[in-house]
């Protein structure tokens, strides 16, 4: 028996799978390999210390149980990847990565309603590769949908592909980017998602898998959704491995959107938005749970933003094993709210320089939460009620008594009530008495003091 490699399918029956294999074997060194007599239709096959190409004479997307066939002739592998064409009428120039599988029928190779044991991180890395590589070549790079056979396979198997016509199969710079993808793939472990919606490039999804630290498993686009149910879904995360779904809201039917959010939530699995994506970069994804889990107790619906010193601090103390436990701690949110009514901007470059992780709620509003390691909460609270103190000053006069940690805010409010009891009606000379202007009125000097109310806010620092 061969020791195992990465098993690079090729296809005699597919133009694109040729070009690719003409250009593998002219980036690597290979050795040829004898061929056994009873497999049917395989031309060759050639060795290097970590890949082996296999060339069949027949298509490859009917080629179901293939794995037991390499297997049983002593080229056992743990990861088959297919060059293939991808064949489209819109003729655009695209590099593609997909997984196999029918929701329905099978109308080109595998079984129906059966899915195939996706790669997701080996898919991301190869995607990643191709654009790469194929930045200024005219080419797109897109993840396809779930699509086609073989399905009855239990190696992990994925796509990549040259389209989407026969200029394109032929390209031999494309060829030679899919080559390289695939032999320069090193797979990252990252969290798995299962993707729901869109077209059948699913050009969200791929943005995701290209930008966040994450990747997809198998992918369902929007004209497959009426097939789809609760059994689908499953297989989908069982054979994907995948931590959550990420559904194309914008492209979905809302009727088809509201049936499949039942289905997850029925089977226990959780769903995340593009924001709630973006925050897992650079962070641990039981990590990411924890603060997940966290602001839904204390914030139903609230979103929570992670600041780039808390990832860098974690994923050093993650990297040496050590358990990050994570506590919450509240500043009164009337203090943080004043602050950022005053000065939005101000308000959230505090927030992103002191505070580890804050919560939004569901309206933009900041909350009082904050999340972060225990034993440095207590100076961190300190350090944003500092600043928002200081912010408030900008603009107020504020009285700030640390023994008994509270506030004072004194604010002066033109009152169009007090002007109207000197006798002067509305118009101009409310502008100006507003901008706190001194006026002369029916020979009378009337300053500010006369027409403006100070109110005064008590604010308490400490929440009980």
């Amino acid at each position: 028996m061969s020791e195992k490699k990465t098993n690079i399918l090729c296809s005699l029956a597919d133009a694109a799978s040729r070009n690719i294999e003409d250009k593998l074997i002219s980036l690597r060194q290979w050795k040829s390999v004898d061929l056994p007599k009873s497999w049917e239709g395989l031309s060759r096959v050639l060795e290097n210390k970590s890949h082996r190409i296999i060339e069949i004479e027949q298509h490859h997307i009917y080629q179901d149980k293939i794995d037991e066939k390499m297997k049983l002739h002593g080229y056992d592998t743990d990861l088959i990847i297919v060059a293939s064409k991808h064949k489209s009428s819109d003729g655009r120039a695209v590099l593609t990565a997909h997984f196999t599988g029918n929701v329905k029928n099978a109308d080109f190779g595998g079984r129906p309603f059966e899915l195939s044991i996706p790669a997701p991180f080996v898919m991301c890395s190869i995607l990643r590769n191709m654009q790469l590589l194929a930045d200024g070549t005219g080419f797109e790079v897109n993840m396809e949908s779930t699509h086609h056979g073989p399905t009855d396979i239990s190696t992990p198997m994925v796509y990549a592909e040259i389209g989407s016509g026969e200029e394109q199969w032929s390209d031999i710079r494309a060829a030679e980017i899919v080559a390289k993808a695939i032999l320069e793939a090193h797979p990252e472990k990252k969290p798995v998602a299962i993707g729901i919606g869109g077209g059948h490039y699913a050009s969200r999804q791929t943005k995701l898998l290209l930008e966040e630290n994450i990747t997809f498993g198998h992918n369902f686009p929007d004209h497959q959704l009426g097939d789809i149910g609760t059994d689908l879904i499953q297989q989908a995360f069982e054979k994907s491995g995948a931590d959550f779904v990420y559904f194309d809201r914008k492209s979905m039917p809302s009727r088809e959107r509201d049936r499949m959010q039942n289905i997850i939530r029925d089977l226990g699995y959780i769903a995340l938005r593009e924001g709630d994506i973006k925050e897992i970069k650079g962070l641990d994804w039981d990590l990411f749970l924890q603060v997940r889990k966290i602001t839904e107790k204390l914030c139903p619906g609230g979103r929570f933003s992670i600041t780039e010193g808390f990832r860098t601090a974690t994923a050093k103390e993650v990297q040496a094993g050590q358990q990050v436990n994570l506590c919450a701690a509240r500043i009164n949110e009337q203090l943080l709210q004043e602050t950022s009514s005053v000065d939005r901007e101000a308000m959230q470059a505090v927030l992103e320089k002191f505070a580890p992780i804050y919560i939004e709620r569901g309206n933009g509003t900041i909350s009082g939460y904050i999340l972060g390691v225990g034993e440095h909460m207590k100076i961190t609270t300190q350090d944003i009620i500092n600043e928002c103190i200081k912010i408030l000053k900008e603009h107020y006069e504020v009285k700030y008594i640390p023994e008994e940690n509270l506030i004072y805010i004194v604010t002066e409010n033109f009152s169009p009530r007090m002007a109207k009891g000197l006798g002067i009606s509305p118009g101009p000379l409310y502008g100006k008495l507003a901008n706190k202007e001194t006026i002369i009125f029916n020979g009378k000097t009337i300053g500010p003091k006369l027409v403006h109310m100070r109110k005064i806010k008590e604010i308490p620092l400490t929440i009980h």
